[in-house]
């Protein structure tokens, strides 16, 4: 016969809460905001912000590869923060900037951004045989 209390879904609805009560949960961040990338991407980041701007002032550096590596392959001495390579027969010229030993120097990621664009000028600076000052004239200046 009939029933006065409402039948049961057969399938339960979305969870509104968890069982606590502080809502469902989720990531902590969408995807594109900074807070969700990580660290080594975000340092490549900086690199290529740095070399879109001075691209701008020297078109011929789209023809050099901009690499980050982690550390420097061969030991030394002192500890490169970055490194060029002319081209040559096997490939076009390249400009490696090393991530750690630029990352272990620097505190906030506005230091950071500089370190990096200082070290990305030096060696494009030394593979075009020009001063630091002419590749970008605002280099050293804070």
């Amino acid at each position: 016969m009939d029933s006065p209390v409402p039948p049961r879904p057969a399938e339960p609805g979305p969870r509104r809460r968890d069982r606590h009560g502080r809502g469902m949960r989720g990531p902590v961040a969408p995807p594109q905001v900074p807070l969700s990338t990580s660290r080594s991407e975000s340092f490549h980041d900086l690199v290529r912000d740095s070399v879109d701007r001075l691209e701008r002032r020297w078109p011929q550096l789209a023809e050099v590869d901009f690499l980050v590596m982690e550390v420097p392959v061969e030991p030394a001495d002192t500890v490169p923060l970055g490194s060029s390579a002319p081209a040559d027969k096997s490939g076009p010229a390249r400009i490696v900037v090393y991530r750690r030993p630029v990352e272990i120097r620097t505190k906030s990621r506005d230091e950071r951004a500089l370190l990096v664009h200082e070290v990305v000028v030096e060696q494009v600076a030394e593979l075009l045989g020009l001063a630091p000052e002419s590749v970008d004239p605002r280099y050293g200046q804070d």
